[in-house]
């Protein structure tokens, strides 16, 4: 059973799920925010930052609602999720980050989705 302990983040943005979604779940809408360069193969996604790399395959998805990853190197109980939600109240698009860290590390790993996202809004003219 794996230390790191799962914590959820969650941006409120103006887009449609549909387009969110192609930045979640391709590698050519993954490149432009989350990594340095993104390839995709029989559903394992490379991803590279500043010439290191790192592999993690897709457990599941659901078409302009959700991908979920897992490191090929982490606990198998382990995983990082994209999952879009609409807001009842301000029928506003919601991205909802789900991932693990280790209890003390929580703020840095929260800290570097922020940092991502924000990237993420500026491609979506957010």
């Amino acid at each position: 059973m794996s230390k790191k302990q799962q914590f959820t983040l969650e941006y409120p943005l103006r887009c449609s799920p549909s387009i969110l979604y192609e930045f979640l779940s391709t590698a050519a809408g993954l490149q432009e925010w989350f990594a340095d360069k993104v390839d995709e193969r029989d559903n394992v996604f490379s991803f590279s930052w500043n010439g290191t790399t790192d592999r993690a395959e897709v457990l599941e998805t659901e078409q302009d609602k959700y991908i979920r990853f897992h490191w090929l190197h982490q606990p198998t109980d382990e995983f990082f999720e994209f999952r879009i939600e609409k807001s009842e109240v301000t029928n506003q698009t919601i991205l909802v980050i789900r991932d693990f860290a280790e209890k003390g590390e929580v703020k840095d790993q929260s800290q570097l989705w922020a940092y991502q996202v924000k990237d993420l809004f500026h491609r979506l003219g957010n």
